[in-house]
């Protein structure tokens, strides 16, 4: 019996009470708070439930059960740790007296069934134009930043995009733990490693992210952006590795490159500030921002391509798509759908936008150039 599926075994027998849930394609996560207190998120809404553990030991024993798969020890030197499950669910636990009631465990399940562009513009996440129309960014190679709160759908998002990505190129996965799956056949996943026992052997994304530069990659993509890699991945994108992709926790796209240059200053280089604006707004071309709405539905409300600094040095955004509440009662429950603005891309004169012409149908008109910049060309 291979190791995965071994651990496997055991992990259902350890997370017994919680067993159903991990086998409901409605829960999507499910957050222990104590041996009888365990709620689940069920189609978007938090739930108690009437499951628990025996005891704390029992559920004690479940949580080292978890860690053991990824190698990892819950101790009071290292008192938070991430993990994830043989399906690819993604663990986070953190070790009393930090929670004051007790060990927390929170399970953030993998999604079974991939979502794919055309469904998401069935679930109403976004419309078929702005799929198309970030079809062609990615196949562009322009670099995007998918922004969002927790739990708004990031992740699932940045698995839809990464399928844009060309067959034949070499794609690297950066991750603090392993969540994302691309269907993409040359894909090389890193992870990081938490010191050990004795503090030594950490590997953190910086590293991983500065390692990647050297196999050759066409797309680097870093799960999340959360501290001072942010540097290195905005000096990379500016430097020619074009088509990179990652998330970031922000409410607004201009919130995203703010929250951006405050990570990337986490790294503690001497750059002037105007100099580190003008390199995170060259470095990232478009920024989709995903909510989470009150009802537990999620989808697109903001597709911001990012414009040169102001003569005054502040970042400026285009506004290409955005949400809008529908007319009817609908809309009074905060329903509605994204509408293109209007404005024609700042991409659309670009060589490697050109060559896709062929593939414009929604957005020939987001994309084609004005009748005097043809005459021009």
């Amino acid at each position: 019996m291979a190791k995965t599926d071994i651990f496997a075994a055991t992990v259902e027998h350890f997370l017994g009470p919680i067993m159903p849930f991990m086998e409901d394609p409605t829960v999507s996560e499910i957050m222990v708070n104590a041996p009888d207190e365990i709620y689940v998120e069920k189609s978007g809404r938090l739930v108690r439930t009437e499951a628990k553990f025996d005891d704390a030991d029992a559920m004690m024993a479940a949580v080292n059960n978890v860690l053991q798969y990824t190698g990892k020890r819950l101790t009071a030197e290292h008192p938070l740790i991430d993990s994830r499950l043989p399906d690819g669910s993604r663990v986070h636990v953190i070790l009393h007296p930090l929670s004051r009631r007790g060990t927390i465990m929170t399970i953030r399940k993998f999604a079974k069934v991939m979502f794919n562009a055309d469904h998401l513009v069935e679930l109403g996440s976004w419309t078929a134009e702005a799929r198309e129309y970030l079809e062609m960014c990615v196949q562009a190679e322009k670099n995007v930043l998918v922004a969002g709160g927790t739990s708004s759908g990031k992740t699932c998002l940045l698995n839809v995009l990464s399928g844009f990505i060309p067959g034949h190129q070499r794609i690297v996965v950066i991750e603090d733990s392993a969540e994302l799956e691309f269907q993409q056949d040359h894909v090389v996943s890193l992870e990081c490693r938490p010191a050990d026992r004795w503090g030594r052997g950490e590997v953190g994304i910086t590293q991983l992210f500065r390692s990647s530069l050297r196999l050759r990659p066409d797309r680097i993509i870093i799960g999340e952006c959360r501290g001072g890699e942010a540097l290195d991945m905005v000096q990379a994108m500016t430097s020619g590795h074009a088509g990179s992709m990652s998330t970031l926790h922000a409410n607004m796209a201009m919130d995203a490159l703010n929250r951006l240059e405050t990570l990337a200053m986490m790294a503690k280089l001497e750059l002037p500030l105007h100099a580190l604006r003008a390199q995170v707004a060259s470095a990232i071309d478009v920024i989709i921002q995903v909510t989470r709405f009150t009802d537990g539905r999620r989808g697109l409300t903001e597709i911001a391509e990012v414009l040169p600094l102001s003569d005054d040095g502040h970042y400026r955004l285009q506004d290409m798509f955005t949400y809008h509440l529908a007319d009817d009662e609908a809309g009074r429950g905060g329903k509605g759908r994204l509408q293109w603005s209007g404005k024609k891309s700042i991409f659309r004169n670009e060589p490697k936008m050109r060559i896709l012409r062929n593939q414009w149908n929604l957005t020939k008109a987001i994309f084609q150039a004005d009748s005097s910049e043809e005459s021009k060309a």
